[in-house]
């Protein structure tokens, strides 16, 4: 092989340390995969460079131009955690120029688009790293990176990480510098100079520069959060891009094409291709591990008592669970120091909705969920642990086109809820964080369903247009603002008081009429018919000009055919002198015939058309010469809600913490009036869905409005935080226990009878630690392909090593090999898109009455075959 040139060595290095990085010990999936990565990368660059010997000979201007353009193009694209996207402005900026001719007016574009945002809470560990030599392997440097002392982050926010000297200590092959890992507080950084002088005074004949320390610390960074962005179609988008590059470059510098020139051209062409094959098959492989479907784990259900069969509560009474079920019923204030397990078969009121969690007793689970009679069907409300697009992508096939209101309340990317992107594009990660999610949730979401996000004026200019674009601009329903804050809090000059929420329609022409509760005051006594103010006038409104009849307080209308005498409708000309013999004639027969006439005696209208008052007109009263609107109990919506319970604290945070007694950092949450008011716009036997659950103040809201109403709504919540077991899921068992609590305690026993189940999904850092990756020299090229673009993990495991089988033909099961906790029939149930009636050990009973087998141990070889066939999505991915 030829020595390498000044820019073909700065272009082979920086695309193995973009892309591969260094040599990476440890046991995680992600691991696994990028040192099979860079093995493939190793076992390809000669190849590469042979290809590239073909079409450049060494030592040429043209190879030379070609190491050249490459570098200059590639480096525009790639992040230092390996990410693809706008990174720098293309060098043709000035003339690419998208002209949108699919009839789009304004589009909105951003640096991070079409790439997932992996909202994860990625599990750092401790590993060694081996800076290489490139010539002298004993050489190397090594590194021992020591998180065992990490603090586990609280809620998921986004950490810097900072390092420690720790030790040195020698090893058979040199010496390895250890360091502490720890997340930065109080903006504390890593100093380089320190550890340094530490090494060197630990153990002198550590020969360790700036540089290379700088180096090695961000490659750990790097391999434990290198999962932050995922591209949708990397080959696609790098080949574009290139193409248009290209183009620019051509033009801007060529005016002579000779044959020779256009093979250089070609060479600089097919390389760039041969690479952008190279790294897409990686990245792919990463998209198809985090779209894959999840599995299920860990479920378990929430019933009150009064749910439960008097023999079956007996039964439960010596369960061993029944301790520590007493214990969290203490904990959450539910029962005194002095209750006994047993009392809850004593005919007491305040037992019947305790809610018993059968975590507490899971060898009686299948026996207590048996009594329920159709499983999901009696269920009335779903709470999912998870990163909330793999639950979208997990829940699709079974909520398809079921969810009737999406209500979400997104971080707002402010001070007090942003979120530490690891680039500097700040509102390009959110916009890329949202629009991967409410993509995800489109599918789920009815024909005539509703989707509300909440947002204030951080991103509110941006959020607008991205949720046009994915609902379509004729799907817009309008901004509903909300007073959130009546003292204000000051930014930016101005005192800032509301918050707005955003909705947009499914498909609207298949919605019907938006209603929210009125206020007390607006329920008793209606609304004044005639219109007064903009608008007004009979001749700016004239089918709402006629008359109404009133015998003792009794409404009643004139015919259709005195009322279509009244104006020509096509010249909207009155004929006021028929008016006037109309009026005559039914006072002579004792009507008062009432026009809508203002105190100086203008024609004006009414509130309502001639066609639906008299649909109307018995429910109309009339009061001193008055007539008023029915005293409905709900309106349509309005643009502003300002009323006082929008914005009380004590309806947000502060009954977050007189529910649990205590204050949680979850301390953002909404008014639950403001909920309720719209998981009321729909009818009461909805399925409502909040993906950003925090507190779990949509689940409440829905409780309550099923209390105040009888309704059947149901809700799905999905939230990632750990406040999910310490704020959401007790807060949802107190509220169906009793309506009201101060200070941890309950205020009255008027709970509802309830029933849900809660659990968690298989999360992409837990498939990453799991995947099976044959090593880089075992990889078998196919020479029927390019070696740049074949799939190369098409012989590995993935995630089926659960499975195994024998020389005998005979076939080994063992989920629990994965995770121990997995839940096999409800796996199934997202996989077809089927909720459960019934289950038991070995089969689940689905609603559409067909069934699965569900525990290997009983099937035969063929069962098993057809069982792995359905599995074979959460298994194994690729060609």
């Amino acid at each position: 092989m030829n020595d390498l040139g000044g820019k073909e060595r700065r272009f082979l290095d920086a695309l193995e340390s973009l892309f591969t990085g260094a040599q990476v010990d440890g046991q995680s999936g992600f691991i696994n995969l990028m040192r099979i990565k860079r093995r493939y990368f190793q076992s390809l660059r000669p190849q590469l460079l042979q290809a590239i010997d073909n079409r450049a000979r060494p030592q040429t201007a043209a190879r030379e131009e070609l190491f050249d353009k490459l570098y200059t193009f590639f480096g525009r694209y790639f992040c230092e955690s390996g990410s693809i996207y706008f990174r720098h402005l293309p060098a043709f900026a000035p003339t690419y120029q998208q002209v949108f001719a699919a009839g789009q007016d304004v589009a909105l574009s951003w640096k991070t688009q079409d790439l997932y945002y992996v909202k994860s809470d990625t599990l750092i560990r401790s590993m060694p790293i081996i800076l290489e030599h490139p010539a002298r392997p004993d050489k190397n440097l090594r590194f021992y990176f020591d998180a065992s002392q990490l603090q586990h982050k609280q809620n998921n926010e986004k950490r810097e990480l900072f390092f420690q000297f720790q030790q040195t200590k020698q090893s058979a092959d040199g010496p390895v510098l250890h360091l502490e890992v720890h997340y930065s507080h109080k903006g504390r950084k890593t100093k380089i100079e320190t550890i340094l002088k530490q090494a060197r005074k630990a153990q002198p004949c550590v020969r360790l520069s700036e540089e290379q320390l700088q180096k090695a610390c961000r490659i750990f960074r790097r391999q434990t959060e290198a999962d932050f962005f995922i591209h949708k179609d990397a080959r696609a988008f790098l080949k574009e891009q290139f193409d248009l590059w290209m183009y620019q470059y051509l033009f801007r510098q060529e005016t002579i094409f000779q044959e020779k020139r256009i093979e250089q051209l070609q060479a600089i062409q097919q390389t760039a291709y041969d690479i952008i094959d190279l790294i897409a098959q990686f990245e792919d492989e990463l998209r198809r591990i985090w779209e894959k479907p999840k599995f299920v784990r860990n479920v378990n259900y929430v019933i009150t008592l009064d749910k439960l069969p008097a023999t079956l509560l007996k039964k439960l009474t010596q369960h061993k669970g029944a301790v520590d079920q007493t214990q969290e019923w203490r904990e959450l204030g539910m029962v005194e120091e002095t209750f006994d397990f047993g009392d809850i078969l004593k005919p007491e009121p305040q037992h019947k909705h305790l809610p018993l969690d059968t975590k507490h007793f899971q060898s009686m689970q299948l026996e207590i969920l048996a009594t329920l009679g159709n499983l999901d069907e009696v269920l009335d409300g779903e709470l999912v642990h998870s990163e909330n697009w793999q639950a979208l992508n997990t829940l699709r096939k079974r909520y398809q086109e079921k969810v009737k209101t999406i209500y979400i309340d997104p971080p707002y990317n402010t001070a007090s809820s942003e979120i530490l992107y690891k680039n500097n594009y700040k509102h390009s990660s959110w916009l890329s964080m949202i629009e991967n999610r409410i993509i995800a949730s489109l599918s789920l979401m009815a024909e005539e369903s509703i989707s509300v996000v909440a947002i204030d004026d951080a991103e509110i200019r941006y959020l607008l247009k991205l949720l046009d674009e994915i609902f379509g601009i004729e799907n817009y329903i309008g901004i509903i603002t909300s007073l959130c804050n009546p003292q204000g809090r000051v930014a930016d000059k101005v005192s800032k008081t509301s918050e707005c929420h955003i909705l947009h329609a499914k498909r609207k022409e298949h919605l019907g009429d938006l209603r929210v509760s009125k206020n007390q005051e607006q329920s008793q006594k209606g609304v004044r018919l005639m219109r007064t103010g903009t608008n007004s006038r009979r001749h700016e409104r004239p089918l709402r000009f006629y008359p109404i009849l009133c015998k003792k307080s009794i409404l009643s209308m004139i015919s259709r055919e005195e009322y279509e005498k009244i104006y020509d409708k096509t010249l909207r000309q009155f004929d006021d002198s028929y008016v006037n013999a109309l009026k005559n004639k039914y006072e002579k027969q004792g009507y008062e015939f009432l026009l809508p006439i203002s105190k100086n005696g203008e024609y004006l209208v009414w509130q309502r058309t001639f066609d639906r008052l008299i649909n109307e007109i018995s429910t109309y009263t009339v009061r001193e010469g008055t007539i008023f609107t029915p005293s409905f109990k709900d309106e349509v919506p309005k643009t502003l809600w300002s009323n006082a319970q929008f914005s009380n604290p004590e309806h947000g945070s502060e009954l977050v913490k007189n529910i649990l007694g205590k204050n949680v950092s979850e301390n953002t949450a909404k008014s639950i009036y403001t909920i309720m008011r719209f998981c009321s716009m729909n009818p009461s036997n909805d399925l409502i869905m909040d993906y950003f659950a925090g507190s779990g103040t949509t689940a409440h809201a829905v409780i309550n409005l099923n209390r105040e109403d009888g309704g059947k709504r149901k809700y799905v919540l999905v939230e990632m935080g750990d406040y999910f077991h310490t704020v959401l899921l007790p807060r949802i068992k107190k509220v169906v226990y009793s309506k009201d609590w101060k200070d941890g305690k309950p205020v009255s026993h008027e709970g509802v009878s309830h029933c849900f189940k809660y659990y968690a999904l298989e999360q992409y850092e837990e498939t990453l630690r799991n995947v099976h990756y044959q090593d880089g020299e075992q990889l078998e090229i196919d020479s029927a392909k390019s070696p740049f673009e074949q799939y190369v993990f098409f012989g590995d495991d993935k995630l089926a090593h659960a499975c195994r089988f024998a020389k005998d033909d005979t076939i080994e099961i063992n989920l629990q090999g994965l995770y121990p906790d997995v839940d096999v029939a409800e796996t199934l149930s997202n996989l077809l898109g089927k909720s459960i009636r019934r289950l038991d050990e070995n089969q689940v009973t689905f609603a559409d009455g067909t069934t699965e087998k569900i525990n290997p141990k009983t099937m035969t070889e063929k069962e098993k075959l057809h069982f792995l066939s359905i599995l074979k999505p959460t298994l194994w991915w690729g060609e």
